[in-house]
């Protein structure tokens, strides 16, 4: 059974907002067992909708749309609904019913927008939206199926739990499907699946890994699709199995699993090790810190932060030697190790990061272009070091140098004693 969404709206196709509803959609009909085979968007034109839906009924037993409803000009899904079925529109007077008792809560009064909005295609069945005024709408043609709900995301939410996806598994029953996704550091895509081949290679039937790169880790999703006689704890059992291979060939690479990142898998390790950190930031500004903080309870554990853009702040707060910038730059190895050891002694923390370079995308010399960096992990004993290359893109070089700064942190953590030419092997 397929199924194809189609959201609706100018204000998408022009960047205006991110449409988030279709990602939504999909994540939830996949963990019901439904299959979303293509996402379009269209903009609010009757002839692009209408036409869409021409597609998309050749090949989806399923077509949901969002977008298009209300009581503006752009109450246009409907319309183009009615003319691709060659069905009238009637008015419903319980709809105008809710709205009227909608607007008398507010204390005003409906106008004949709202009344226009009541109008609906005939054969329509409609579904409740107990958060809008807007229902939701359910048709079917042709042994196909076809919906239409509101654009806001909370609406729309709220009617494909309540209504639509329990409608379609009554009609059309799901295969279970299960999905565990593990969380990489250190490694790209392809060294990682060079690592694991011969596991990819004898997998389960019905079992497949797919890799989700992203700026700094890699996600490596395992799923298993049942074929209708499986349950989903047989699956479970199944994708266990294969998590527990790679993990285990992976080793420290990997940093956690489903939702998590790398600052929580951090204060998770420095909260059952009673430890204590601080971050000296120069070109990531704080990034660091702020993607700390983002973690409930991180006060345990992070207690603070020196934002030294300045030599003259690197030196008074971070006890970084004028000779040491004088000889090497503020950019350089000597700085960042300085600055490790200026946090942990100010601060009185038992671990910090430092980080000095140049983000770009100006600022660069024949000697240290634009994209170097150098980052710096450790303790009173010890500090480790890491130059980066990167681009010319600042955003991405603050990035992707946030994730490999608390990488390291967490190496260090796991392994105080490692030697660091092996740390990030």
């Amino acid at each position: 059974m397929n199924i194809h969404i189609i959201t609706i709206g100018d204000e998408i196709l022009i960047g205006q907002i991110v449409d988030t509803n279709s990602a939504w959609m999909g994540q939830q009909l996949n963990l019901s067992g439904f299959r979303v085979t293509a996402i379009k968007t269209v903009g609010d034109e009757l002839e692009a909708i209408t036409g869409n839906i021409r597609t998309s009924i050749k090949d989806a037993d399923v077509i949901l749309l969002t977008g298009g409803l209300g009581a503006t000009k752009d109450d246009i899904t409907k319309k183009a609904i009615a003319e691709f079925l060659g069905v009238g529109m009637y008015f419903d007077q319980d709809v105008y019913d809710r709205i009227c008792y909608f607007f008398n809560k507010l204390g005003r009064k409906p106008n004949e927008a709202h009344r226009l909005q009541s109008y609906m295609p005939e054969t329509v069945q409609l579904l409740t939206n107990k958060m809008g005024t807007a229902p939701g709408m359910w048709f079917e043609h042709e042994g196909k199926i076809l919906v239409s709900m509101p654009g806001v995301p909370y609406e729309m939410k709220y009617l494909m739990g309540a209504e639509v996806i329990p409608r379609l598994k009554s009609k059309f029953g799901t295969k279970a499907i299960v999905h565990h996704t593990i969380i990489t550091a250190g490694h790209g895509e392809t060294a990682l699946a060079l690592r694991i081949e011969k596991i990819e290679s004898s997998l389960p039937e019905g079992v497949k890994i797919a890799y989700l790169p992203n700026l700094g880790t890699v996600r490596i999703r395992v799923s298993a699709y049942g074929n209708g006689n499986e349950t989903e704890e047989e699956l479970n059992d199944k994708v266990g199995a294969v998590v527990d291979e790679i993990k285990k060939e992976l080793g420290d690479a990997v940093f956690g699993e489903g939702e998590d990142n790398l600052s929580l898998s951090l204060g998770r390790m420095l909260l059952e090790r009673n430890m204590t950190m601080a971050t000296a930031e120069s070109c990531t500004g704080g990034n660091i810190a702020a993607r700390i903080v983002q973690n409930p309870g991180s006060s345990a554990y992070f207690k603070g932060g020196v934002v030294a853009y300045s030599n003259a702040l690197k030196m008074g707060s971070l006890n970084v030697k004028e000779s040491t910038l004088r000889a090497n730059g503020a950019v350089s190895e000597a700085t960042v190790r300085e600055m490790v050891q200026g946090a942990v002694g100010n601060l009185g923390v038992d671990l910090a990061i430092a980080v000095s370079g140049i983000a770009g995308p100006g600022g660069g010399t024949p000697d240290k272009p634009v994209g170097t960096i150098w980052l710096a992990v450790g303790d009173k004993e010890q500090v480790r070091t890491r130059l980066l290359k990167l681009g010319k893109d600042r955003l991405k070089n603050i990035e992707y140098t946030t994730k490999q700064a608390l990488n390291m942190a967490r190496l260090f953590v796991l392994h105080p004693s490692k030697n660091k030419e092996n740390i990030l092997e």
